[in-house]
């Protein structure tokens, strides 16, 4: 049986180059504060599937995940299951005020997903910097292509854990040390902020599929395609297709389907 839980949300980055995440733009923007990553909101809510399907789920698990409104550092927060079968459940998030902050679908399907390849996209230098985002520059990143950018999962990362205690993840993750789904998703977010320059941000929705689990030392090549660019309400939004592979064999550990505003209305 799948079970809620809840605990308090942690901001592991208030000092992110997405100045969302931090006090000052946030609250200029008409936040309280600075907002909890929407994968770290993620994580919270693919959270049961791990403790419950464990391996199983890092391996073949499929999540979906829409963020509606945010969630401040040190809030309490439930996540609350709606419906479930023996491998499939839906979910949302409630802050303390009854707010639904985000909901899921998440499902461990009997047969894993057949893996993409990888196309081998040209890997950015360090100091690289993308162009500005704008309708533009993503025409040209979906006709050309996007940069692809190396990762690493190790005990050191910010994203090492999705809570303050992170002796309150589950088993599997702390005595196996694979990385969490707030890193995986995370990586996501990072390559696209970087094939393009967007300050503030704001992360909205993940389709994430799992084909591995992704060990402590793995080095990462994430490699995106931009999928779609278009204006809704005064916001900008893109869309992104990202694949994640490990380095040492081309493997495919993760795909992820990515929607977020890069450009917030009033910029």
């Amino acid at each position: 049986m799948i079970e809620g839980w809840a605990a308090e949300a942690f901001n592991q980055s208030p000092d992110s180059a997405n100045e969302i995440h931090g006090d000052k733009i946030a609250k200029q923007f008409g936040f309280k504060g600075g907002l909890v990553p929407g994968v770290t909101i993620s994580a919270y809510l693919i959270h049961p599937a791990v403790q419950t399907w464990g391996e199983e789920f890092l391996t073949r698990g499929l999540a979906h995940v829409r963020v509606g409104s945010p969630l401040y550092d040190e809030e309490q927060f439930e996540v609350r299951i709606s419906s479930q079968t023996d491998t499939s459940y839906a979910a949302e998030l409630l802050r303390p005020d009854g707010t639904v902050s985000a909901n899921a679908e998440v499902s461990l399907p009997e047969i894993g997903a057949e893996p993409p390849e990888r196309r081998g996209d040209p890997i950015a230098e360090k100091d690289y910097v993308g162009a500005t985002a704008t309708f533009d520059s993503w025409a040209r990143l979906n006709e050309q292509g996007c940069k692809a950018f190396r990762y690493h999962w190790g005990n050191k990362h910010r994203m090492q854990t999705y809570l303050r205690d992170m002796n309150l993840m589950p088993d599997i993750l702390r005595n196996e040390q694979y990385a969490n789904m707030a890193f995986i998703l995370g990586t996501s977010n990072w390559i696209l902020a970087s094939n393009a320059y967007m300050n503030p941000w704001v992360h909205l929705e993940t389709s994430s599929q799992n084909y591995q689990p992704i060990p402590k030392d793995t080095n990462l090549i994430a490699e995106m395609s931009v999928a779609d660019f278009y204006e809704k309400k005064g916001h900008e939004f893109v869309d992104a297709d990202i694949a994640l592979y490990n380095e040492k064999d081309d493997s495919c550990l993760t795909t992820i389907k990515l929607r977020a505003i890069y450009k917030l209305r009033g910029m």
